[in-house]
């Protein structure tokens, strides 16, 4: 925001079109400054997104397993 000039509104439209992997196009860093600064951003941002998706799998994983584990030991009693 502050290295290209942009409006608040506008550097947040950037971040989550360039986090997506949508890139419109519309907005891109025009000094070098930008431009380092959105390559490490897409580094650490694309990192932190997919450790949230594996985090989500992981826990629907690991309940489904419980809940397949549970079963198995409900029908041994019976």
């Amino acid at each position: 925001m502050y290295a290209e000039g942009w409006r608040f509104s506008d550097a947040l439209y950037f971040s989550a079109i360039t986090l997506t992997t949508i890139g419109y196009g519309d907005f891109s860093p025009q000094i070098d400054l930008g431009k380092i600064f959105t390559i490490i951003y897409i580094g650490f941002g694309v990192g932190l997104i997919l450790t949230f998706v594996n985090t989500v799998f992981n826990h629907f994983r690991q309940t489904r397993k419980d809940y397949n584990d549970s079963s198995k030991n409900k029908k041994k009693k019976d």
